[in-house]
């Protein structure tokens, strides 16, 4: 795990102070439902991480592209882009930018997150490399995990990874969740909730359009931690 206490850029003083709960920062690398956490594997395997009994397609790591195939209703013609994790941060406010741009007329209070968790926030690059116009979202297909414990985004942290999307959209950033055309590329940044005493160890990416509890489907294991650390 990289070293702690690293922080979005040009976040404001005055919202630095609300810490959240029980946890220092910690950043790593250069509509599901609420609460929810689903089991995963064993935390002995390597593939910690990875739902149980689901195929892993490929493994990566912070700063590296990996390259994620959805079927379509086109079969000749699935769709494909290349995504690259470029930092996990967890346990800090979230980016004051991003928050008064989601309420201009009525601001109010930073969001928190439930009792005795943080929020992480996982920042990506999402290209599409297919031949088409296509979609991809992070809500209801990755999960950020903690050893064998996988979280999904609730409902709010859905909202609020919106409200990114809106923000760098309203900045001239192409919107995946809306669309993008082929060799076009846009940033995500998929909000999640863990306890605030853990650090996230891998993200599991479904080759899907949404995460399945029984009969998973196949994905990609991102791995966070550097090699002599997992």
């Amino acid at each position: 795990m990289s070293s702690r206490g690293s922080t979005f850029a040009a976040l404001g003083a005055a919202l630095a102070l609300l810490a959240l709960p029980a946890c220092g920062a910690a950043s790593i690398g250069t509509g599901s439902s609420p609460g929810s956490a689903v089991p995963a594997a064993a935390t002995s395997s390597p593939d910690a991480g990875a739902p149980p009994g689901a195929e892993i397609l490929g493994t990566s790591s912070i700063g590296e592209p990996f390259k994620l195939t959805i079927d379509s209703t086109n079969e000749a013609r699935p769709d494909e882009f290349e995504i690259t994790v470029e930092d996990v941060t967890c346990g800090e406010p979230l980016d004051p930018k991003v928050l008064a741009h989601d309420s201009p007329s009525a601001p109010t209070a930073p969001p928190t997150p439930e009792d005795g968790k943080q929020f992480c926030v996982v920042s990506m690059e999402v290209l599409n490399v297919g031949k088409g116009e296509a979609r991809w979202t992070a809500d209801d297909t990755v999960t950020l995990n903690v050893d064998d414990t996988a979280y999904s985004q609730t409902r709010s942290d859905a909202q609020l990874t919106s409200a990114y999307e809106e923000y760098w959209y309203d900045q001239g950033e192409p919107r995946p969740s809306f669309g993008l055309n082929p060799a076009s590329k846009g940033p995500v940044n998929a909000v999640f909730q863990i306890p605030a005493a853990d650090e996230p160890t891998t993200l599991w990416f479904a080759a899907a359009r949404w995460l399945k509890l029984f009969d998973p489907e196949p994905g990609y294991l991102i791995q966070l931690q550097p090699p002599d650390q997992r």
